[in-house]
């Protein structure tokens, strides 16, 4: 499997599904594919799926992101952005890449470490998927507990929290309960268009500063 693997190519904007991955299997996978690729992985009950993102989908994440540090950083609010890294549980048979992902509330548990072990450490607070042609699956997140989930589909932001094991949809943020991130991110993505990114956090940072005055 291996083998085949290296001599697929997955355009992006595409993915590949694989059926009946052993754990075992996966984790030889992704030692294969290593930690330097464009591609992220979803894997749930034996079904992995790799996926190749978009330039816009790149565009969007790295937007997005920025956003959330600046909210944060005017807060002094502490965190840690560890990006697409692999969050797995071997006894859930899940593992994923976020394209993004903050530990906000939980961040001095994972302050300095190397590795985050699920079975012993909590998953990210927050997770930002970028579903530009695909639909992010839940699953694996709602089995992992991430309290938190964005989605954005290249025009609309959406929120979702975890409540009793299931998300729902939501129009504030656990994390940003002061802000109308769900209204205003959008805004400032289209605003990004055409004023470039470094004209456009500094109109951001402003907002979030005015925010914080008035409430």
């Amino acid at each position: 499997m291996l083998l085949e693997l290296k001599r697929w190519e997955i355009p992006p904007g595409h993915q590949a599904l694989i059926k009946n991955v052993s754990w075992s299997e996966l984790e030889q996978i992704l030692e294969e594919l290593g930690e330097t690729r464009s591609s992220r992985i979803s894997y749930s009950n034996g079904n992995l799926e790799i996926m190749t993102p978009l330039p816009e989908h790149e565009d969007n994440k790295a937007f997005i992101s920025d956003f959330v540090r600046i909210i944060l950083e005017e807060l002094g609010q502490e965190y840690r952005n560890l990006g697409a890294t692999t969050f797995k549980s071997e006894k859930m048979a899940q593992a994923v890449e976020a394209d993004e992902c903050f530990y906000i509330q939980n961040e001095a548990i994972v302050r300095g470490k190397k590795r985050i072990d699920l079975n012993l450490r909590p998953p990210p607070d927050l997770v930002i998927e970028i579903d530009i042609t695909n639909r992010t699956r839940f699953n694996n997140y709602q089995l992992l507990g991430v309290p938190e989930l964005w989605r954005y589909d290249g025009s609309k932001l959406e929120i979702n929290v975890l409540k009793s094991g299931k998300y729902v949809l939501s129009d504030e943020s656990l994390q940003f309960p002061r802000f109308p991130i769900k209204q205003v991110i959008p805004e400032y993505l289209e605003v990004g268009k055409t004023q470039g990114k470094v004209a456009t956090m500094n109109q951001f940072r402003s907002w979030v500063r005015e925010v914080i005055i008035n409430s």
